[in-house]
């Protein structure tokens, strides 16, 4: 033990802690108060980065439209971007928009597209990640970076090892994801390090009609509910 961490401050760093658990508390319940009177949602993912011309932002903006007028709402981070893209879809479809919204140092801040009542910030983000994972029937997963990669492993990992119900997760772009699905078949699969069954937990398309396909074909044989 270091000097600089002797008894005293020790002591404030648990204390500091305990009360930190109380603001985690806080943004569940809100979470929960919020979310659950939404109804089944899709939650779309892909970078913050990618700008209103951009293909996928425009593909992102019509799946959300057409997921929409099938009756679910659409979740986001409430960022720019390709969340943008999806909250701005489904604000065009008279659907339901929500933004889960987090404190970054840059790329963050809500886009315009979000329904007013349906904006929830967060600061941390394992709180937020179990808003996505609990109230959305599907994910649809875009292009995107370290960000986008952490939501889509995660919900694999969990559907994987049964701490949620399954639902569809779609992968558009095939340019951008096949790659990856080549490197988990060809070295995780070979491996041993996970089933072949597991591969069958991911589809991968390119057009906004084959994720409203995935999603509905896959809930003509599961029910519609919260995940855990």
């Amino acid at each position: 033990m270091t000097e600089n961490l002797k008894n005293k401050d020790w002591s404030e760093i648990k204390a500091n802690d305990s009360w930190a658990i109380f603001k985690m508390m806080g943004e569940l319940v809100e979470g929960f108060e919020t979310m659950s009177k939404i109804g089944p949602c899709v939650s779309i993912f892909g970078s913050a980065r990618t700008k209103p011309e951009d293909e996928y932002y425009l593909l992102a903006e019509e799946i959300a439209y057409k997921l929409s007028l099938k009756g679910f709402g659409i979740i986001t981070g409430g960022g720019p971007g390709i969340m943008e893209a999806g909250n701005k879809g489904a604000n065009k479809a008279g659907g339901k928009s929500v933004g889960l919204n987090i404190d970054l140092p840059f790329e963050q801040f809500n886009n315009p597209y979000i329904d007013r009542d349906k904006l929830i910030n967060f600061d941390y983000f394992f709180v937020r990640k179990v808003m996505f994972v609990k109230y959305a029937q599907g994910f649809v997963v875009l292009p995107g970076g370290f960000g986008t990669f952490d939501e889509l492993f995660e919900a694999i990992t969990l559907i994987q090892t049964q701490k949620v119900e399954r639902f569809p997760i779609v992968l558009v772009g095939k340019d951008y994801w096949e790659g990856l699905l080549e490197w988990i078949k060809n070295t995780v699969l070979k491996a041993a390090n996970i089933s072949p069954q597991d591969m069958d937990l991911i589809s991968m398309v390119n057009t906004a009609d084959d994720v409203v396909k995935v999603i509905e074909d896959f809930y003509k044989h599961y029910s519609l509910k919260p995940n855990f």
